[in-house]
């Protein structure tokens, strides 16, 4: 059998039969499909390689201003109070007791020791990752203005360019970092001739989407099951 045309980039096929519950086949064709760079941006203005946003972090850095703000309010007006010949309060007494009195390997205190170092693991980590993994970065057409596309966006523009393919009945797109995978079901049409359109029709959205790192694309046709 002769490799389809008319889909942009490599692609392979790879048929398979699967058997439903009833025991009777149903046929699916599948293909993953790679593309060319695109082209430079406009007036050469860098892209930035594709560099995700970085979020603000807003809820974790406030959580961690309240607590030490708590924190440090707490230690300062009990040291007022000392200082001011009052006693001090009976939840820092304890608490110098306690760290006075308990050794290094205590299982209270390790387990405290466990708990500060995988906060500060987090927050280190917050602080170095860009986050916001649901928003891709768009190609930059002017050196001032950054644009990004949401995935659950660009899934539902690849959904409506696959529905317009004939044969195909719906269309189910998760659109990944580095990956689109697309699940379509086709009631009519050869399933490999339908997977070939989906394929040139999907590469073109792609590319259309403007985004700086085009995802690769990964499309399954296949029967709709049997009813009853």
């Amino acid at each position: 059998m002769s490799e389809p045309q008319g889909s942009e980039g490599t692609t392979r096929r790879l048929p398979v039969m699967e058997k439903d519950d009833t025991g009777h086949g149903r046929g699916q064709s599948a293909s993953a499909a790679a593309y060319d760079p695109l082209p430079p941006t406009l007036d050469g203005a860098d892209d930035g390689s594709g560099h995700r946003f970085w979020s603000a972090r807003r809820i974790p850095a406030a959580v961690v201003a309240v607590l030490l703000l708590v924190v440090a309010g707490a230690f300062l007006y009990d040291i007022a109070a000392v200082r001011a010949h009052r006693p001090a309060m009976h939840w820092r007494r304890a608490l110098a007791r306690q760290l006075a009195e308990r050794p290094l390997d205590d299982t209270w205190v390790l387990v405290g020791a466990g708990v500060a170092a995988l906060l500060g693991l987090w927050l280190l980590v917050l602080a170095v990752t860009p986050g916001l993994r649901a928003v891709l970065p768009m190609r930059r057409t002017h050196p001032d203005v950054r644009a990004g596309l949401h995935r659950d966006a660009a899934a539902v523009v690849l959904r409506d360019r696959a529905m317009e393919v004939a044969g195909v009945q719906s269309v189910r797109v998760r659109a990944h970092r580095r990956r689109a995978d697309v699940r379509a079901v086709s009631h009519f049409r050869e399933l490999d001739d339908v997977r070939a359109d989906l394929d040139a029709v999907l590469a073109d959205a792609i590319r259309g989407l403007g985004l700086a790192r085009p995802p690769a694309l990964s499309v399954h046709v296949r029967r709709p099951g049997r009813k009853g």
